[in-house]
Order: structure tokens, then C-alpha cells, then sequence
């Protein structure tokens, strides 16, 4: 026997518990994505300070080739003690590197990760499925109430408005 829902039916459904089913990712993405936007600042992050031995006498060039520093710049030289950075030093004889670097504490750490995952990271299938989950919400969203009625034309007015709030922020 054929089943009788209509589409609009069965879409409410899946979106609903589709919607349930990420609804912690959801926060995971949203709390992550507010603490992005302060990435460039100190906000939520600790200064971690971190020793280590490298080859000694290198030249200044071959200090940020090893230690993996784009842009590498010496800032002063004090004798054996190369500084670089706010508080960084290398000491050429020795070859003891002293780092500090602001960074995520690990909770904040992991959910900002989540966030900024690549395809060389397991998360990333996360990430796709759930960008496939949103996609999902945004044309079964059209499916929710009656075609013509006056709910579904406030929400296509909205739609429009939104579309053009995007375009407006990107372009100008």
C-alpha cells in the first residue's frame, strides 16, 4: 500500500528531528564560530611557554626554517642570545629555544577545531555532513507551511531580506 503523506509532511518530520539530532553540533559551531571572531585578540587565550633544543650556530635564516616561523625576523642580538618576536630567544651556542604563544586553553582548543577542520582531519566528514544537515534545513524550510499562504509569503519576504543583508556585508 503506498503511503499517503504528502512531501510537506514527511519534510516537517525529518527536519524536526534532523534538527534535534544536531542541535549540539549547532551550539558546538555557533560558540565556536563568536570565539573566532576574537581569534586576532588575547580573548579566552593563555600565554604557553615552550623550550627546546636546536642545532646550535645556525644562521638567522636557518632559526625560522627550523623552528617552522614564516616571516621569520630577528628582532635584536645581545652576544650569543638572537631575540625574535615579543619575548622569543635563541641562544647560538647552546641551541636552546625559549617560545611563548598565546593560544586556546584544550576545551576551547577542540571546540575551535571543530570548527576550522580540513580534509587531512577525521572531523572534516563532521563538517560536511553537517553543512549538508543546514542545506537541508534551508529547502525543507520551504516545505513547512502552504504554498500561497500567508505565513509562507512573510517567509520568503525574509528570506529576501536576509539574502541582501549577506550580499550587502560581503560586498560592501
Amino acid at each position: 500500500m503506498a503511503n499517503k503523506q504528502p512531501l510537506s509532511y514527511k519534510m516537517r518530520i525529518i527536519h524536526r528531528y534532523l534538527g534535534f539530532f544536531l542541535a549540539g553540533v549547532m551550539a558546538m559551531y555557533a560558540i565556536s564560530g563568536i570565539i573566532l571572531v576574537f581569534r586576532r585578540t588575547s580573548f579566552l587565550k593563555q600565554e604557553v611557554k615552550k623550550e627546546q633544543v636546536i642545532a646550535a650556530n645556525l644562521p638567522t635564516k636557518a632559526i625560522g626554517e627550523t623552528l617552522k616561523i614564516r616571516d621569520f625576523k630577528a628582532t635584536k642580538t645581545e652576544g650569543d642570545i638572537v631575540g625574535f618576536g615579543k619575548k622569543n630567544t635563541y641562544n647560538k651556542a647552546t641551541g636552546e629555544v625559549v617560545t611563548y604563544k598565546k593560544q586556546y586553553g584544550y576545551v576551547v582548543g577542540k571546540i575551535t577545531h571543530l570548527h576550522k577542520s580540513t580534509t587531512n582531519d577525521p572531523l572534516y566528514y563532521l563538517n560536511v555532513f553537517f553543512g549538508l544537515g543546514l542545506l537541508f534545513f534551508v529547502i525543507s524550510a520551504f516545505w513547512m507551511y502552504m504554498p500561497g499562504g500567508r505565513i509562507l509569503r512573510k517567509g520568503l519576504i525574509f528570506t529576501a531580506a536576509g539574502i541582501i543583508l549577506t550580499l550587502v556585508m560581503l560586498f560592501v
